[in-house]
């Protein structure tokens, strides 16, 4: 599941990209997300650090993408402030580490299985950039959108 911190991270950068080239204050990020402003400090400079945004102090300075929009993806926030996609340590590509109680990797059902559920959620959260975000709901990257269980209608 998304922590609050992976879901404040992407609300912050989409308000980033909506918001243009210019610099902007995490006060008014946090005033425009309801996002408290001293969490929004520590995953901004999270970002800064992994080069996904630069900041610039002073009276107008502010935090703006590093990038452009189209390419900052949701897969390399949510990495940054979550950690791995992969539900199981072994199933990860990027923060691999062998089960400890793993007889056989290569005969693991669970390994297999969650490599596949990481592969599907990587695969869309890699192709999905702000500037889809910023996008029509129906252009966002091909993704169909479903209706959730709390949605009526």
């Amino acid at each position: 599941m998304l922590s609050q911190r992976g879901r404040y991270a992407l609300k912050a950068m989409i308000n980033l990209a909506r918001g243009g080239p210019g610099s902007r204050q995490v006060a008014l990020i946090a005033a425009d997300e309801a996002i408290p402003r001293k969490f929004l400090e520590a995953i901004m400079a999270d970002l800064r650090r992994a080069n996904l945004v630069e900041s610039t102090r002073g009276k107008l300075g502010g935090y703006r993408l590093a990038r452009p929009a189209d390419l900052i993806t949701f897969g390399e926030i949510i990495r940054v402030t979550d950690g791995p996609l992969a539900l199981i340590p072994c199933a990860s590509r990027n923060f691999y580490r062998r089960c400890d109680d793993c007889r056989d990797e290569a005969l693991c059902i669970l390994r297999r299985i969650m490599t596949r559920v990481r592969n599907e959620v990587s695969e869309v959260l890699d192709r999905t950039t702000l500037s889809d975000a910023l996008a029509a709901p129906q252009t966002l990257a091909g993704l169909e959108l479903e209706d959730g269980p709390d949605d009526v209608g």
